[in-house]
């Protein structure tokens, strides 16, 4: 039931043989491939105006990008110091509460 199932070798395809040519082919002239013509939409060009304009738009991008990321890291930082802060406190209860006071 598991083993596999293979065909008989007799049903392959027998490999063809190349034979060599004696005689060269005859060149093949081919037409000129045909060029695409030229899209008809405007190029961007920058002005020193509108380089200034993206470059401090690119600017205000990082600054901004900046700090969200310190603020998550911020948030990250006090909450461990408050987590940590609660677990010491929690283990000064479970003291006081084993001691019998």
């Amino acid at each position: 039931m598991f083993t596999p199932k293979y065909p008989p070798p007799d049903t392959a395809p027998a490999p063809a043989v190349i034979q060599p040519q004696t005689t060269a082919p005859a060149p093949v002239q081919t037409a000129p491939a045909p060029v695409a013509p030229a899209p008809n939409r405007p190029t961007v060009q920058l002005t020193p105006g509108s380089a200034l304009a993206l470059a401090a738009g690119g600017g205000a991008v990082v600054l901004v990008v900046g700090a969200v990321l310190v603020s998550l890291l911020l948030a990250v930082a006090i909450t461990g110091v408050s987590v940590a802060v609660v677990a010491v406190v929690l283990r000064l209860l479970i003291k006081d509460l084993n001691k019998g006071r």
